[in-house]
């Protein structure tokens, strides 16, 4: 069985952090953690930290011991690359390129156990067949319905159903065609006023 964990955006190149791995991929847990103490290279710390992380993950979730774990494989990919500016002479701007890690680990046994991981049950439901829903039918009385709540149920209905408001947004063209007759009813009343005659001359 193989466990995994992951260290995303540290932020130590990783060709500074590929020369630390290389020193422990293959080993077994005890070996690689001694061997990462005693490193003075900055990469070691994260990596014990995810080393003791998987095994973590291998010990609660799926009861393996870590005496029987070793490092299967180890891998750093290149993360974000953090962009920053350094003064220079003349007024120039020299750019400073702050690249980040991803380390993932797999941890495998060296001798393989027969336990399976752990499945959540499935609540069983009940089935029931056709005939006992028929029995259980049966077996209830039937409820008498009074008068009075049937008259409750038709009062609700009725305030249920409201009528039908009359929107006139909702009539596009009728209302297009009546702006368009009191348009030419007031251009009626300008041509009458421009024209009309003085009276009293």
């Amino acid at each position: 069985m193989e466990v995994k964990a992951q260290a995303k955006y540290i932020r130590i190149a990783p060709r500074k952090t590929r020369l630390v791995i290389d020193l422990i991929r293959g080993l077994d847990i005890d070996l690689a953690l001694n061997q990462l103490a005693f490193s003075q290279k900055r990469a070691a710390k994260p990596i014990i930290k995810l080393i003791k992380s998987a095994v973590a993950n291998a010990e609660h979730n799926f009861e393996l011991k870590a005496d029987n774990l070793y490092i299967k494989t180890i891998i750093v990919n290149s993360g974000p690359t953090l962009k920053r500016w350094k003064p220079r002479a003349f007024g120039r701007a020299a750019p400073i390129r702050k690249k980040t890690s991803n380390i993932a680990l797999v941890l495998a046994e060296k001798v393989p156990s027969k336990k399976l991981v752990k499945s959540k049950a499935k609540k069983s439901v009940p089935t029931v067949k056709v005939d006992q829903v028929k029995e259980i039918k049966k077996t209830k009385p039937a409820q008498a319905v009074s008068p009075a709540l049937d008259q409750k149920k038709e009062i609700d209905q009725e305030k249920v159903t409201e009528p039908e408001i009359f929107d006139e947004r909702r009539q596009g063209k009728h209302r297009h065609q009546e702006h368009q007759d009191k348009k030419q009813l007031k251009s009626k009343g300008l041509l009458k006023k421009m024209f009309r005659r003085k009276s009293g001359m």
